[in-house]
């Protein structure tokens, strides 16, 4: 009986670190704020948002990496993108 009892016990330390040690993968929201400058009467701003699912840390730098500055025919546009 303790030695089935211990097996158990084995069993479930083991369950417990490999559900603590795997990364949970979720559905984030990726929202990008875009500002425009250098021409009159553009927008004020836009908002854009998409999901990623991925595992949180993977989701914020795909996220972040949409962040850019562009330059079009005088129109300066700034994206900043971050996780929600």
């Amino acid at each position: 009986m303790k030695q089935r009892f211990t097996s158990l016990l084995w069993a479930s330390a083991v369950l417990v670190l490999l559900a603590g040690t795997t990364s949970c993968t979720r559905k984030y929201t990726c929202q990008c704020k875009m500002t425009y400058t250098g021409v009159p009467g553009l927008p004020q701003g836009d908002t854009r948002e998409y999901p990623i699912t991925d595992t949180k840390k993977n989701a914020r730098s795909a996220c972040q990496a949409a962040s850019g500055t562009y330059d079009n025919g005088g129109i300066h546009t700034v994206e900043t993108c971050d996780l929600f």
